[in-house]
């Protein structure tokens, strides 16, 4: 079979160019989003695991060990199986701290950039190999093809255009975990390419080079029957091996992981992919051995350099040969495009930003841009010098199996990020070198020279000398690995930083940050701090981008709001230029206070955090946390304000009771310390802490409902060696209760009042009615002019002490009189009328003037004597109050079931002062001698005896001055129905 090379030219790059096409599809909105981030499209671009491997490798592997290139896909379908407990920790943990690689994953843990380093160097030697095979196969591919006789220059062509790709749809962002939709959905056509591809490829060879099933049975039992005996099988304890290998590298390969974890939608795709994706790779699978036996079918020479090859001899036909062609091209372009990009962003943020950071950029973003740009294309291009100097001399699973295996030596340190709490950097470091050198020795000096595998087999392990070179430095390397791992790590001290990091990667742990309070003040003064370092421009939209991702103010000085900010910037950092140097930043230019106290875990984060978490917790845990909600609930839900301060002063809880009463919702107040809260609550809160006493009992306070009595409940929370103190307020309103209590104090001061003045009524009453006889006696006993003046005198005076007496008297008796008295109907304008008239009378001839506007029609349930006793003391007091030529205005209208009735005069008005005191016994507004202070309290007994209400406004809401007052009386309705509270608002 022969094609012309410019066909096979065009048929590559028509290829790519469709991939080209349904990336710009995806970039400009032509597919829906529904589509385009649907599961499967997710589980299919994981299909690029599925390199050139499975479709070249996967076969020369089944020539060989028969069934067991099976091992190739049940390794990654399983760990895609254990997805819950080992890949959903992964992606919670690269999610919550913008972990873009597994460098970041390893530098975040083991808290040091020169462990991101080691990470990225391994994985970048682990790689080369596996790029080296992705070109081998393009390059072999065009020479079976074409009988080129130089396909590298080809091969490198075809690198050009998959490194321009990748740059276009993969390093458009600075972030480097910025979700790449259309290079996602490319990756997803590639993987129905290729899968399309070999099952046509299968298809062919069982239905055209055999008649079916049963013609394949028939062979495999009689004529292939002795190919297949003759083909070697794995030792069981190789098979293992591989698959431990193959399992490794579902998650620790940068393309594997940059997928997987990087850019997946959520994690019940994740789940769905636990099963959807080892579906793919099976049948993926399935045309591998069918593709074999067709070849021995046809008797083709299979030779060790060539077996690899198999689906190019299976027809003379142009097209299967183009089907083969295709297939390999998509996985080996997926593959190389995804490794360039996860290891692109592993050799900026873990060598280049460590060797140069990037301090005082004039333009960061495009700087990073560029970076990423050229390092991608250095990756593709590395790979390709690989190739031709490296891969050329040696099989495709040779290759494989070197970098596989390199990978693998990352295993231990995975497994105890997630596991092993007590490992240490020094432990993990050690164990990764002592591995490494073991794989070098064993598998990168046989690739780079002639020289056998310089591998020293330890005492106990001399059985292994006979078998392959892979398998003895896969054992050798990762046993080394582990032992050097945990001897280390037990016997060197676990740092402060490291503990927590354990923490928060565990997989049933929650991070417990502590409660420090940072220099910076606020958002604002964070963007100045981080312009030092990034330049204003970078500083501003990053600080803007966490504040607009947590919904905080950029004046929020809360310490819990700043922590939270913080630590979104330096988790956005880290996907911008990885976590070494997003932590070296924040730390040294967003520090911590030093000179407060000494710092204690953020409960109300950690709260956070756990229910977020709660859902994945099992068993004891799961019981613990339903026990902590509800006593959350119960706090939350307590009809009493409470709210908790750590020692520090800063506010942990303020339940929803307090913040109705206050009118402040808990999550805008939450973390403040005490000092800065909204008045009057900063004073009030301060007040009891700085009390020694425990309590503090009914405190006026104003709020927007108005004014208040609290009382404050202190409970004192002693810090011991387990637990952090603080202090738990509890806060009541009393208002109503000091209100009724007032009320009863000024009833019983009207009662103890009434009974005095009904005594000095009597005691009084009779003297000065003998002292008044004698006086009028006087006058008819003498003729002496002076005498009758002084009787006159005695008699004016006794006169005014019997209207006090009178008084005295009426207000002993307010409310007793019309006990058993059934009201009548009242015309308040006739009780008005009659009113005005009595005052005219008793002043006659003084300049006010007086107007009634009270409606005849609208009449009340009274005693309209008492009313006019009512009327009588308001208008007489509007009149005393009033200037010369002043106005005394009397109104009435109906309110619902009630008569508003208004006194309003334009006189001074009320001292505030008194105003509130008017209706006791004895306060007067008039000068001394010109009032006995009875009269409104007088009033307010009549009122109340009608069921009706006294208000008083000074001055009223139209004028500058004068005093009105409103009086309520139930208005008169034929169906006898009692009227609602009336209400001043209506």
């Amino acid at each position: 079979m022969s094609t012309s090379l410019a066909s096979l030219l065009a048929l590559g790059v028509g290829y790519l160019l469709l991939l080209f096409l349904c990336a710009v599809a995806v970039e400009r909105g032509w597919l829906p989003t529904r589509l385009v981030r649907h599961p499967a499209v997710y589980t299919l671009a994981l299909g690029v695991y599925a390199s050139a491997w499975a479709v070249y490798g996967s076969i020369e592997q089944a020539s060989r060990s028969g069934f067991g290139y099976l091992a190739y896909y049940l390794g990654v379908a399983g760990a895609f199986l254990l997805a819950p407990v080992l890949l959903v920790p992964i992606q919670r943990m690269t999610r919550t701290y913008q972990l873009a690689s597994l460098a970041d994953l390893f530098a975040f843990r083991f808290r040091s950039r020169w462990v991101g380093t080691l990470i990225t160097l391994v994985s970048l030697l682990a790689v080369l190999p596996l790029l080296a095979l992705q070109v081998q196969t393009m390059g072999n591919a065009i020479h079976l093809l074409s009988g080129a006789g130089s396909p590298e220059w080809l091969a490198l062509a075809f690198c050009c255009l998959i490194a321009l790709f990748a740059i276009l749809f993969g390093a458009r962002h600075s972030h480097l975990n910025a979700r790449h939709d259309s290079l996602l959905a490319a990756i997803a056509f590639e993987s129905v390419v290729k899968l399309g591809a070999m099952l046509a490829l299968g298809a062919f060879a069982l239905y055209g080079i055999f008649d079916g099933p049963a013609d394949l049975q028939a062979w495999l039992d009689g004529p292939g029957h002795p190919a297949q005996a003759e083909t070697a099988h794995l030792d069981p304890a190789q098979w293992r091996t591989l698959l431990l290998l193959f399992f490794a590298a579902a998650f620790l390969m940068p393309h594997m992981f940059h997928i997987t974890f990087a850019e997946t939608l959520n994690r019940r795709t994740l789940l769905q992919a636990g099963w959807a994706l080892p579906l793919f790779l099976l049948l993926m699978a399935l045309p591998v051995p069918l593709i074999l036996w067709g070849a021995q079918r046809l008797g083709v020479d299979i030779g060790n350099t060539s077996a690899a090859y198999l689906a190019f001899t299976l027809s003379s036909s142009w097209w299967v040969g183009a089907l083969a062609f295709i297939a390999g091209l998509a996985a080996a372009s997926g593959t190389m495009i995804i490794i360039s990009l996860a290891l692109s962003g592993m050799i900026l943020n873990h060598l280049v930003l460590v060797a140069h950071p990037p301090i005082a950029q004039p333009d960061l973003y495009r700087w990073l841009r560029w970076l990423r740009r050229g390092l991608i294309a250095a990756v593709i291009f590395g790979g390709w010098v690989f190739y031709r100097t490296v891969g050329v001399h040696h099989d495709l699973s040779t290759l494989g199996l070197a970098s596989f295996i390199g990978m693998a030596q990352c295993l231990p340190g995975m497994l105890a990020l997630l596991y092993w709490p007590g490992a240490n950097r020094k432990g993990m470091v050690s164990g990764l070198v002592m591995g490494v050198l073991v794989w070098l020795a064993g598998l990168w000096v046989p690739l780079l020279s002639q020289l056998p595998p310089l591998v020293i087999l330890p005492p106990g392990l001399e059985v292994l000398a006979g078998d392959p070179d892979w398998y003895v430095v896969t054992l050798v390397s990762l046993a080394a690995n582990i032992l050097t791992f945990i001897l280390v790590s037990l016997a060197t001290r676990t740092s402060a930083g490291e503990r927590a990091a354990a923490e928060a990667c565990s997989v049933d742990a929650v991070i417990r940050p502590m409660r420090l309070p940072l220099v910076a003040a606020n958002g604002e003064e964070i963007k100045h701090h981080l312009a030092r370092a990034l330049g204003e421009e970078v500083a501003n939209r990053e600080v803007d981008r966490a504040l607009a991702a947590l919904k905080l103010s950029p004046l929020d000085g809360r310490p819990y709001a700043l922590r939270r900010l913080r630590d979104r910037i330096q988790a956005n950092l880290s996907g911008l230029m990885g976590p070494s140097v997003a932590q070296d930043i924040v730390d040294r230019f967003l520090p911590y206070r030093q000179d407060g106290p000494d710092a204690t875990e953020d409960i109300h984060f950690v709260e956070s955090r756990l229910e977020a978490y709660r859902s994945r917790l099992t068993g004891l845990a799961r019981e613990l946390d339903g026990l902590r909600r509800y006593h959350r609930r119960t706090l939350t839900r307590l009809p009493v304000g409470l709210c908790a301060f750590g020692e520090d002063g800063e506010l942990l809880m303020w339940n929803d009771a307090l913040a109705e009463l206050s009118g402040i919702e808990g999550e805008s107040v939450i973390g403040a310390h005490r000092d800065y809260l909204p008045p009057p609550w900063n004073a009030l809160l301060g007040q009891i802490l700085a009390e020694p006493a425990n309590h503090l009992y009914k405190q006026p306070v104003t709020l927007a409902k108005g004014l208040r009595y609290l009382s404050l409940q202190k409970a004192e929370l002693h810090e011991d060696q387990h637990e952090p103190g603080g202090n738990v307020i509890l806060v009541e309103d009393h208002s109503e209760m000091k209100w009724l209590e007032d009320e009863l104090v000024h009833a019983a001061r009207l009662a103890s009042i009434g009974q005095l003045a009904a005594g000095v009524a009597h005691e009084i009453g009779n003297p000065i009615t003998g002292i008044s006889s004698l006086a009028q006696n006087l006058r008819y006993d003498t003729d002496d002019p002076a005498l009758l003046e002084t009787a006159d005198q005695i008699q004016q005076l006794t006169d005014r002490v019997s209207r006090i007496v009178g008084s005295l008297v009426g207000f002993a008796h307010g409310g007793r009189h019309v006990a058993g008295t059934t009201f009548a109907p009242v015309s308040m304008a006739a009780v008005t009328d009659e009113a005005l008239h009595l005052i005219h009378l008793a002043r006659s001839g003084e300049d006010v003037h007086y107007e009634n506007r009270c409606p005849p029609s609208h009449e009340v349930l009274g005693d309209s004597q008492r009313l006019q006793q009512v009327m009588i003391n308001l208008i007489g007091n509007a009149r005393d109050a009033s200037d010369p030529g002043g106005w005394v205005i009397i109104d009435a209208a109906p309110r619902g079931g009630w008569l508003l009735v208004s006194v309003t005069d334009e006189g001074h008005g009320i001292d505030e002062r008194v105003r509130d005191h008017l209706f006791e016994p004895f306060t007067t507004t008039k000068p001394a001698g010109e009032g006995t202070g009875l009269g409104l309290p007088l009033v307010y007994s009549i009122v109340a005896e009608h069921g009706g209400q006294i208000e008083i406004e000074s001055p009223p809401a139209e004028q500058a001055t004068g005093t009105r007052i409103l009086l309520w009386l139930p208005l008169n309705q034929e169906d006898g129905e009692t009227p609602d509270e009336p209400d001043s608002d209506r």
